[in-house]
């Protein structure tokens, strides 16, 4: 499979840019190219609004799972700790079960 890339060359855009000023003239140039600032700020704060919304969203649902992880990880580390101090607690009473 062979692709293509279709670069627009300096030429290409010098004759695009003849063709707006013929077709629109040069007085309207401003005001369009304006205008196509202003459209394309709305659609990048709507993006960043969309975005915001999504993240807000993940982060409020998966805040409960998260909540639930930090739980298993607090008892298991409770559940290693009593371990580890039952373990000290049989080698130290461990001699003294033996003489009795």
């Amino acid at each position: 499979m062979i692709f293509t890339l279709y670069f627009i060359s300096g030429a290409e855009i010098a004759v695009i840019l003849l063709i707006v000023v013929m077709v629109f003239g040069a007085d309207k140039i401003p005001d369009i190219a304006r205008t196509l600032g202003q459209t394309m700020k709305s659609v990048r704060n709507a993006t960043d609004e969309i975005k915001s919304e999504i993240t807000k969203s993940t982060e409020t649902h998966t805040k409960p799972f998260k909540d639930e992880f930090n739980k298993v990880d607090v008892t298991k580390q409770i559940e290693e700790e009593t371990k580890k101090v039952k373990d000290d607690l049989e080698d130290i009473t461990g001699p003294i079960k033996r003489r009795f």
